[in-house]
């Protein structure tokens, strides 16, 4: 990667999270025909809207917390509690998400988990609810003993960067398939391109984008947060015990 300083590319990942979600939006708003909760396709579109918010931006965010260089010193609950809490409001959004999804097929008599997109994506729900379970036992949870932390830590880590890229998968292949069961009429057949297709395509290429960068950061050694016991983390250095000469 090259030599980026990660505060600005922070902020450059916070503005890309930020125009995921008012695309998706304004893809819903403008094409979709808007929000309601009667059950009709306007219930469908919180969806999208949901899932991408919560199970990509926000538990993207939830990711970088212990990149950022100010939790590198200092106590370290505060930023396991704004990790948790990040993760955990995420987890919210994605279950309302599923909600307005299976409301919608319910009432609409269409059934359930029959796609690759809905295994996928359920799938990537249950490991996440899974992590987010795992992780507040072993890191949050004051009684939980040194050996497993340090154990589990390696095991949060990987999860964590696989279950956003299949949370990225999911998204992308669910705006594929609203796109093919919505755009199959004359002049707004999907394989016309039509500006909808064009909107959807581009919002899914920035969808994807955004995750690759966000395991990048995360695999970079250089952003990790030093270990406890390595020299890196420590405070102070330590004093040289002789005097050199002048």
């Amino acid at each position: 990667m090259l030599d980026v300083p990660f505060p600005p590319f922070c902020a450059f990942l916070g503005a890309l999270g930020l125009l995921c979600v008012a695309m998706v939006g304004t893809w819903c708003q403008h094409w979709r025909g808007g929000f309601s909760l009667d059950g009709s396709s306007r219930t469908f579109n919180w969806h999208p809207v949901l899932m991408v918010t919560g199970l990509v931006v926000l538990y993207g965010a939830a990711a970088l917390v212990y990149r950022i260089p100010n939790t590198w010193s200092g106590p370290k609950l505060p930023w396991k509690v704004l990790h948790g809490s990040l993760a955990l409001g995420a987890f919210v959004l994605t279950v309302l998400g599923l909600a307005a999804v299976f409301c919608f097929h319910n009432a609409q008599g269409t059934p359930n988990m029959y796609s690759l997109h809905s295994w996928m994506g359920l799938a990537t729900v249950l490991l996440f609810s899974c992590q987010w379970a795992a992780g507040f036992g072993a890191f949050l949870l004051p009684w939980a003993p040194t050996w497993l932390r340090a154990f589990y830590k390696p095991i949060h880590v990987f999860f964590g960067s696989a279950i956003l890229m299949l949370s990225v998968a999911s998204c992308a292949s669910g705006l594929n398939e609203k796109l093919f069961f919505s755009l199959k009429n004359g002049t707004t057949q999907y394989k016309l391109l039509p500006a909808e297709a064009v909107f959807a395509n581009t919002l899914g290429l920035l969808i994807l984008i955004f995750g690759v960068l966000v395991v990048a950061a995360l695999a970079r050694p250089s952003w990790k947060r030093p270990d406890s016991d390595s020299l890196d983390s420590r405070q102070n250095p330590p004093l040289d015990p002789m005097p050199r000469a002048m």
